[in-house]
């Protein structure tokens, strides 16, 4: 019977949507940038992140000084695990195939995938620098052959984020600016006196840049609506609870509202997990954020098999489900609902976040029922064509054309197919007799 060792103190409810005062304050900035550009952006990094340059776009001097800055051990690290992106994405670029095949003699239809124009990505600062989505977002859209990619990273407390910036470079941005927030992500939006708009946005951030995105959609496209860091971990009896509780902490260290979960065959195990869990809290950096994400939404269920626990998996639909069984590779069978799966006890959910190379921009709150993560194909706009050199086919589509509309009560699209029935096959044109009168 199944049942839970620990409940959530929060309901995840709470999270799903975006708080009023967020929506209110983002909604007067987009508004602000909208109507006054530059002007506003310049007094918004100044107020936000007291960051005025001269021009917030970092010159080709400028990038080649900060990267000479940075360590050499972490440059190599950075073209390490930027090696491993590239390659996974071109994988999946190589999986994407165009086609053309002819339907009906002479009838030619294709697809093909045309990456779009410009692509802006936000690579987040703050406490957290997450340099990783430079190449999660920039490399991934270069792969897909976007020409203009743009990137915006903020200074952290003043100072240039040296290695940020080196990955940025790295991953093969066209434009760079030091510049953070919502007014980054409108910035590349809607474009300003200095910056031309981008086609679409990813990358992670705060409430306020993730409300500010959403709000944006629809003028522009963007990689997904994100929420907090998520992490689910199914264990058998086989697991070890200690790396089980240190992996549940990995990812509650996100934030205070990143939900850690725990669906096992083992009661014992479960116990064991929190014990650690409540071992380790104490003493670790992050705990700020970590202790409050495991009080207010760690959970632990206990279930009869493995079976009820991969379908419990599925209801949450979370970003990262970790499988740590005997035989983990059932979950790729068994399981439908995740943003990436992480299987057995060799990989880790920050092997994902950091250096394996899949892509860590993932869908949250539930979305993975829906959607995957952030990959090359989200930067290539799958496009078809058609072409018809043959007569009598463009003439029998004609006929069929004209009934099918006319069932419809869409004249105008039935007199398309009319005329090229006529045109091309000499069938009657009675609301147009005489329009291929021959002299």
């Amino acid at each position: 019977m199944a049942f839970a060792l620990k409940a959530p103190a929060t309901s995840s409810a709470a999270t799903t949507t975006s708080l009023p005062d967020v929506q209110e304050k983002v909604e007067a900035i987009v508004a602000d940038i909208r109507a006054r550009g530059d002007q506003a952006v310049r007094e918004y990094s100044a107020k936000f992140d007291n960051w005025q340059p001269e021009s917030f776009r970092l010159s080709a001097a400028q990038i080649e000084e900060i990267v000479s800055r940075v360590p050499r051990q972490v440059i190599a690290d950075i073209e390490f695990v930027q090696q491993q992106v590239r390659s996974f994405a071109e994988r999946q670029l190589a999986s994407m195939q165009e086609f053309e095949v002819e339907t009906l003699p002479g009838v030619h239809l294709g697809q093909k995938h045309i990456p779009v124009a410009a692509a802006g990505a936000y690579v987040p600062g703050g406490r957290y620098p997450l340099l990783a989505s430079a190449h999660m977002t920039i490399l991934t859209a270069k792969t897909a052959g976007v020409p203009r990619v743009v990137a915006c990273t903020p200074p952290i407390r003043g100072a240039v984020p040296d290695a940020t910036v080196a990955a940025m470079h790295l991953a093969g941005a066209d434009e760079i600016y030091l510049l953070g927030g919502v007014q980054a992500v409108v910035s590349m939006a809607l474009g300003t006196e200095t910056i031309a708009p981008v086609d679409m946005l990813a990358g992670p951030g705060n409430a306020f840049v993730a409300e500010a995105k959403r709000q944006l959609f629809g003028e522009i496209g963007i990689d997904l609506f994100a929420g907090p860091t998520e992490v689910l971990i199914v264990a058998d009896e086989t697991a070890d609870p200690f790396v089980v509780a240190v992996d549940l902490l990995s990812q509650a260290e996100h934030g205070p509202d990143s939900p850690a979960v725990l669906i096992t065959t083992s009661e014992e195990l479960g116990r064991s997990v929190v014990e650690h869990v409540d071992g380790l809290l104490p003493e670790m950096p992050t705990r700020d954020n970590a202790e409050p994400a495991w009080r207010d939404h760690g959970e632990v269920h206990v279930v009869e098999s493995l079976d009820a626990a991969y379908e419990l998996a599925d209801t949450y639909a979370s970003e990262h489900v970790q499988i740590l069984t005997a035989q983990p590779r059932e979950a790729l069978a068994k399981m439908r609902n995740y943003g990436a799966l992480f299987l057995g006890e060799g990989t880790c959910v920050s092997y994902g976040d950091k250096v394996i190379g899949t892509n860590h921009v993932l869908p949250t709150r539930g979305a993975a029922r829906y959607t995957g993560g952030l990959w090359v194909g989200k930067y290539l706009k799958t496009v078809t064509y058609q072409e018809v050199t043959d007569p009598a086919s463009s003439a029998k589509l004609g006929e069929v054309c004209g009934r099918a509309a006319r069932v419809e009560l869409f004249e105008g699209h039935a007199r398309s197919g009319d005329v090229r029935a006529a045109k091309f096959g000499g069938a009657q044109l009675p609301w147009a007799p005489d329009a291929f009168a021959r002299s």
